[in-house]
């Protein structure tokens, strides 16, 4: 199967049931959410009932729920020098475990972090003191997210994601999710995605990855700007992506499009989705989504 969703909604009414039919409508055999607002902490409590509900549906339309992802809200900073702010991060991510656990859900995304001012080596020595004091009680696999590079971002190498990995001391419970977006953006070729990968797997362990976010750039290679774009819309192109969705070392990999809405409007999902099954690219697809919107 093509385990192939989109980024979807997440609301106090219908919790993980409403997430599900979101996705369902586009087509989608797994999807991805925030339990909140990525941009606050502010949360509201995992209704067991409308969970136990949403399990029992997920079971019966035949998805699989090691295959659904969950994303950790922006707002948090692992790598943060300043105590205060680090340990905030520390005690907020705790409870966002906890908020996965609850819904059944077995991977949580994460942004490294960015040092802002301490430093790559000092950054990186935050965040694996914050990840081994987060999942020693933990069930959850958090996965380190491939970024871009922008400003004082950590994660844009891989040789920075190695080192995370390496401090950490539960290692069944970290992995990784490549952001097509963010490793053009920081200069690795999508062009030739079979070599990423030999490398990938040299410097960081293939068992480690288990989710790719898909997603075109408006930007060329090495920008460091991380902007996404429409798949087949920008400068990595229909045809790689094609190719990195369809790899076969990659096959049971949930992969997730983090794409823009049209106009900010409209959720291109659904055409996504049936362009990438047909194995071709829809020139009019922009249109076509605002069209079927309406």
């Amino acid at each position: 199967m093509l385990w192939i969703g989109s980024h979807v909604s997440f609301n106090k009414e219908e919790q993980l049931l409403g997430s599900m039919r979101e996705a369902l409508c586009y087509g989608a055999t797994t999807f991805m959410f925030y339990t909140g607002a990525p941009q606050n902490t502010r949360r509201y409590p995992i209704d067991k009932e409308i969970t136990k509900q949403a399990l029992m549906e997920i079971k019966k339309r035949g998805l699989d729920t090691s295959k659904i992802i969950v994303h950790a809200p922006y707002i948090v900073n692992l790598a943060n020098e300043d105590e205060e702010k680090h340990q905030f991060s520390i005690r907020f991510l705790q409870e966002e475990v906890k908020r996965c656990e609850k819904l059944n859900m077995s991977y949580l995304v994460l942004h490294p972090g960015s040092h802002v001012g301490c430093g790559v080596d000092k950054g990186i020595d935050n965040i694996i003191d914050g990840l081994n004091k987060i999942l020693p009680s933990s069930s959850v696999i958090v996965l380190l997210e491939t970024m871009a590079g922008k400003g004082s971002e950590i994660g844009s190498k891989l040789e920075e994601i190695k080192r995370i990995i390496d401090g950490v001391v539960e290692k069944d419970k970290i992995g990784v999710c490549l952001d097509t977006c963010h490793l053009h953006d920081a200069g690795y070729d999508m062009n030739n995605f079979d070599e990423f990968l030999t490398l990938f797997d040299k410097i960081v362990g293939l068992k480690y990855l288990k989710c790719i976010h898909i997603n075109d750039s408006k930007n060329p290679s090495d920008s460091h700007k991380d902007r996404h774009e429409n798949i087949g819309f920008g400068y990595i192109g229909f045809n790689n992506l094609l190719k990195i969705i369809y790899h076969d070392k990659l096959k049971d990999i949930p992969k997730i499009l983090e794409t823009p809405y049209i106009d900010r409007l409209y959720p291109p999902y659904k055409l996504e989705i049936e362009m990438i099954r047909k194995k071709k690219f829809n020139k009019n697809l922009l249109e076509d989504v605002k069209t079927s919107s309406k």
